[in-house]
């Protein structure tokens, strides 16, 4: 019987404020970080896990996760299905939240490494290991308190059941051809016209039919920058706005007005995730402009609301933002019964390895349908990664590697912990 041995935590940041590569209006020059956890066993393999932030605070992410030790130390590795339920209800780690903040981004990343553990164990992708499960072992995995005046469990196993025809032949055109990515590369705030122009054309050029530009910090500077990608790009590229939670309700619809001249597919975050009248408002009033959110939702109630006050059009589920795997099925299956597209959040160090994992299981096992999906991408930090993603094409490719695709090269945790690794240590 294999157990949990050691569990290891590290604080790792990348510096890259040093060229603003994820600029945007509410974060001008983060560091894309880690909150980083290793479940190590007695006899491998080990599961890997993690908490993004964007800098300060990620030694308060990583303290959240190392106050979880105590739940994970000796555990069963083939006892791992108890455990999202154990800590999201736990009574004192949810007075904390509940289900918000530094402690559930912590139990996330326990989940998700726990996820890549079982992933490991049993041969294949994370993907791969969830598409196989029976709908009855799906709806399982959820906590399903709070959700039960908009899904059901009955319905939720009728939605699984629905997708069960069709699963190999999704799975067999998922290997072949990918799932479809956009790319916000060209988009970021500090990048300047030139780096904007020539990154849109290299866009098109590399396969993708959807880019991304943040928004929002000076109304000029984007209509400048719109019609510069737009002209880069042509009529027929879609091109989506990101404004990263700065505006109130009545400046994103003003700004929002102002930029519809370029045609934007989605405007994302326009507002405070917590606003779901808001985003209600926001949507009435810049259709056919979509609204998009999710990357800082903080659990599958609030994705619950969006989407019952037809709030949103586009639903970004956010790998390590939520509980882990289990909220994220949840948030799933909402967005299945709503009929709301799932365009995964994926700015940021490995968000895109995750996010592809989820993506993948709902075209085979969900929602069945690609209509309107695309997964994010970015080009920033994937080498780092011992199975990092591939996008050809302007598509994902199915990952064939076992596990959550979290595992970062070991020389990588020495090079970039906080603050006394070498990339730290030269930066003093």
């Amino acid at each position: 019987m294999a157990r949990i041995v050691a569990v290891d935590v590290v604080d790792l940041r990348f510096p890259t404020s040093r060229h603003l590569d994820g600029s945007d209006a509410m974060n001008p020059d983060p560091d894309y970080s880690a909150a980083y956890v290793v479940l190590h066993t007695d006899d491998g393999p080990d599961g890997h896990g993690f908490a993004f932030t964007i800098g300060r605070g990620n030694d308060v992410q990583a303290a959240g996760i190392r106050a979880l030790t105590p739940y994970l130390m000796g555990r069963d590795v083939d006892d791992l299905d108890g455990l999202y339920h154990e800590l999201v209800g736990d009574s004192q780690l949810r007075w904390l939240g509940p289900e918000k903040g530094v402690m559930h981004m912590a139990i996330g990343a326990v989940v998700n490494a726990a996820w890549d553990l079982a992933a490991r164990r049993a041969g294949r992708p994370l993907w791969k290991l969830l598409a196989d499960l029976a709908p009855e072992r799906i709806v399982d995995l959820v906590d399903w308190r709070y959700l039960s005046d908009a899904l059901t469990r009955g319905e939720a196993l009728a939605i699984l059941r629905r997708a069960q025809p069709g699963r190999a032949e999704r799975e067999a055109l998922l290997r072949a051809d990918g799932y479809p990515a956009y790319t916000t590369s060209p988009g970021w705030l500090g990048y300047g016209d030139e780096k904007v122009r020539r990154l849109a054309k290299q866009a098109v050029a590399d396969g993708f039919t959807q880019i991304k530009l943040k928004v929002g910090a000076d109304l000029d500077d984007d209509v400048r920058r719109m019609r510069i990608a737009r002209e880069a790009v042509g009529p027929d590229v879609r091109m989506a706005i990101d404004a990263n939670q700065r505006w109130d309700v009545d400046e994103a619809v003003r700004w929002v007005e102002r930029l519809r001249e370029f045609d934007p597919y989605w405007v994302e975050e326009p507002t405070s995730p917590d606003d779901v009248l808001g985003h209600a408002a926001i949507r009435r009033a810049c259709a056919p402009v979509r609204v998009a959110t999710g990357e800082h939702v903080a659990n599958r109630v609030v994705f619950k609301q969006l989407l019952q006050a037809g709030a949103i059009d586009v639903l970004q589920l956010d790998a390590a933002r939520v509980g882990g795997v289990n909220e994220n099925i949840a948030i799933l299956l909402l967005a299945a019964k709503f009929g709301v597209p799932v365009c995964p959040h994926a700015g940021g160090v490995g968000l895109c390895e995750l996010v592809q994992h989820l993506a993948m299981f709902d075209f085979v096992a969900v929602s069945g349908d690609l209509a309107g999906r695309v997964i994010e991408y970015v080009d920033h930090l994937h080498e780092h990664f011992v199975d990092p993603v591939v996008v050809r094409g302007g598509r994902y490719r199915a990952p064939t590697a076992p596990g959550f695709s979290a595992q970062l090269h070991p020389q990588i945790l020495r090079r970039f912990r906080y603050p006394d690794g070498p990339e730290w240590r030269l930066e003093r």
